[in-house]
């Protein structure tokens, strides 16, 4: 978990972690904001912030060491994850560990938007309500269109813009929402 996890499960608050773990309250706050990574923290800072949370250095630092995966291998691990999981598997799984929230959290919004999109198009499909704790970031759009790589490809090598028009057209309405071109989920290998 990351610290604002942490201390919500916790309920603890930044001043008091700061106060016992002799973290300076700047320091803290920074790292909860996103504003410093805690990797990018001495070892002493880490070593008092793993003390006063009952977690290892390594716990505590496991979530922030986390590389950013290529965005087409990260929809593509999220497609087989449905055709393993199965619709309604896949829906409560997604909705019980929280990945939204955190991908969104982390700043990561391109896979937290890909991910309720996801989520509500799998959820249209079966009929299932929508879940409401996301309802906030069903209005988010990225600032550009997010087009599948081989679409991109298509593109550079005929030279034809039309080929974008037509994904577009073709795109899930779910994904399109947050300017995310996607027309097939299913149909992976």
């Amino acid at each position: 978990m990351m610290i604002p996890e942490l201390l919500e499960s916790k309920k603890m608050t930044l001043y008091k972690l700061s106060k016992n773990s002799g973290v300076p309250y700047t320091t803290v706050n920074d790292i909860y904001h996103g504003r410093t990574s805690l990797d990018k923290c001495t070892a002493e800072t880490v070593y008092r912030l793993s003390k006063e949370l009952g977690l290892s250095m390594e716990e505590l630092l496991a979530p922030y060491l986390r590389e950013r995966a290529n965005f087409e291998l990260y929809k593509s691990n999220i497609c087989h994850r449905l055709k393993e999981l199965g619709d309604i598997d896949f829906i409560i799984k997604t909705l019980q560990k929280d990945d939204i929230g955190k991908l969104y959290r982390r700043k990561w919004y391109p896979e937290s938007l890909y991910l309720l999109a996801m989520l509500d198009y799998i959820s249209r499909e079966n009929d299932v309500p929508l879940c409401t704790k996301y309802e906030a970031l069903r209005s988010v759009k990225l600032e550009e269109t997010l087009y599948p790589a081989s679409v991109l490809a298509m593109v550079m090598v005929s030279g034809e813009e039309k080929i974008k028009e037509d994904a577009l057209s073709q795109s899930i309405p779910e994904f399109l929402r947050h300017n995310i071109v996607e027309s097939e989920v299913r149909n992976v290998i």
